[in-house]
This record gives C-alpha cells, sequence and structure tokens, in this order.
C-alpha cells in the first residue's frame, strides 16, 4: 500500500480572512470558495500544499501551543532573515525569533488565524 500527501485542512471562525491571511503572508493562491450565501470553504495553494480552510463559527476554542493535533504548520524559505523582514515590516509579529537549531537548521515561528503555529524554516 501506497500512500501520499493530498491535503491539510483546517477549521476557522471566519475561512475569508483565514484564507486572505495565507493568501498575503505566504502568497497562497486561491483555488475555490465552497457555499452559496455563505462560504463554507476556501481552498489554496500553499506552495504546492492544498489547504482547505472551513467555516466553523460553533468550534470551541483554539489550542494554546504546545498542544496534541496538528502542532504546526512547517514552511520552507531559501532565506530566513529576509523573509522574517519582509513579514515583520509587514506587520506579522513572530512569538519566536530566528533561532538557530542546530548547523544546518535555522527557524522562527508567528501563529496564523485561529490559533495555527506557522514555522518558517531554512535548510542547509
Amino acid at each position: 500500500m501506497t500512500f501520499r500527501f493530498e491535503h491539510l485542512h483546517l477549521r476557522s471562525q471566519d475561512a475569508v480572512s483565514a484564507a486572505g491571511f495565507y493568501v498575503e503572508t505566504f502568497g497562497a493562491r486561491e483555488l475555490t470558495r465552497d457555499g452559496a450565501t455563505t462560504v463554507t470553504r476556501v481552498v489554496l495553494d500553499l506552495g504546492g500544499l492544498t489547504l482547505f480552510i472551513e467555516h466553523a463559527p460553533e468550534a470551541g476554542p483554539s489550542a494554546t501551543p504546545p498542544n496534541r493535533g496538528i502542532e504546526h504548520i512547517g514552511l520552507a524559505v531559501d532565506d530566513l532573515d529576509g523573509t522574517v523582514a519582509d513579514l515583520k515590516r509587514r506587520g506579522v509579529a513572530f512569538v519566536i525569533d530566528i533561532t538557530d537549531v542546530r548547523p544546518g537548521l535555522r527557524t522562527a515561528f508567528l501563529d496564523g488565524p485561529d490559533g495555527v503555529r506557522i514555522e518558517l524554516l531554512q535548510r542547509g
């Protein structure tokens, strides 16, 4: 049996606003929107990752990291210093600034909508 990654599904208090964050911050591309009078799901392409963001206003509060379940989304970048500087200029706040984890791995973390922790990492 062979498995391959297909998508990541997030639930959001405001799917349209959350999708806008990923589009504006990381250059995701909106593929589709589902729902007639109210948008129930926005589908994005985030660097080859299919990201479903489902509107779920009645869901409980977001988990506070570190938590069980999905702990974070990791996005690789070629220039961590330049990327973090650009995002900070655009008003993005980081919860953990650039850290040299070990030789060949540098990371920084920010929080996206609905408590989703996002890691930016540079390898090499």
